[in-house]
C-alpha cells in the first residue's frame, strides 16, 4: 500500500463522520455578509450538490456514496479562496481554508483525473439543484434561507456510512469519478 493511499484510508472516514458538521458550516457561509459573491457563488454549488439526483458516485453505494460530496465541498472551498483570496479572512471559523487544505490529498489520490473533478465543481455554480439557481442563490435572500434550512435539515438526517473496504474502496473510487468525469 502506498502512502497515499495510507492517507486516504486515514482521512476519509474523518471526512464523511465530519460532512454533515462540514455542509452545516458552508451554509453558514452562505448567510455571512462578509462572505465576496465570488466565494458565495462555490459555496452555493457545492450546498446544491449535496441534493442533486445524479451524483457522481450515487449515495447509496456502499461506503463511496457520500465521498464525492466530501470532495465537492472541499474542492469548492478551494475556488472559492482561489477565485476571492478575501474570503480567507472574511471566513471568521476558517471554514474555508479547513476544507480547502485537504483538497491536496485528493488531487494526490487522482492525479490527472484532478483537474476534471475541477473543472466539474467550477462547473456547479452555473447548475441548480432543486429548481434553485446558484445566481438565485447568491442575489434572493429567500431562497438561500430555503437552501440554509435544507442544509441544515440533510445535515442532521445523514447517517455517515464506513468507509472500511480498504484499498478496494479506493480502487472503486477512482473508476466511478473516472468513468464520470471522462
Amino acid at each position: 500500500m502506498s502512502e497515499i493511499e495510507d492517507r486516504c484510508l486515514e482521512a476519509f472516514p474523518k471526512w464523511l463522520a465530519a460532512l454533515n458538521d462540514d455542509a452545516v458550516a458552508m451554509s453558514s457561509l452562505l448567510t455571512a455578509e462578509s462572505i465576496p459573491d465570488k466565494a458565495r457563488r462555490h459555496v452555493a454549488g457545492a450546498l446544491n450538490y449535496l441534493f442533486k439526483s445524479l451524483d457522481l458516485i450515487p449515495d447509496g453505494v456502499e461506503d463511496l456514496g457520500y465521498l464525492d460530496d466530501a470532495f465537492v465541498l472541499r474542492v469548492a472551498s478551494r475556488l472559492a479562496l482561489r477565485d476571492a483570496p478575501e474570503a480567507r479572512e472574511a471566513d471568521i471559523r476558517g471554514v474555508l481554508a479547513r476544507l480547502a487544505h485537504d483538497v491536496d490529498l485528493i488531487e494526490q489520490l487522482l492525479e490527472a483525473e484532478y483537474t476534471k473533478l475541477e473543472k466539474y465543481v467550477r462547473s456547479l455554480e452555473r447548475g441548480a439543484g432543486r429548481g434553485r439557481s446558484v445566481d438565485e442563490i447568491v442575489t434572493d435572500q429567500a431562497v438561500r434561507s430555503e437552501l440554509v434550512h435544507e442544509a441544515q435539515q440533510w445535515a442532521r438526517g445523514y447517517s455517515a456510512p464506513s468507509f472500511a473496504g480498504g484499498v478496494n474502496s479506493l480502487i472503486k473510487l477512482r473508476a466511478f469519478l473516472s468513468a464520470r468525469l471522462a
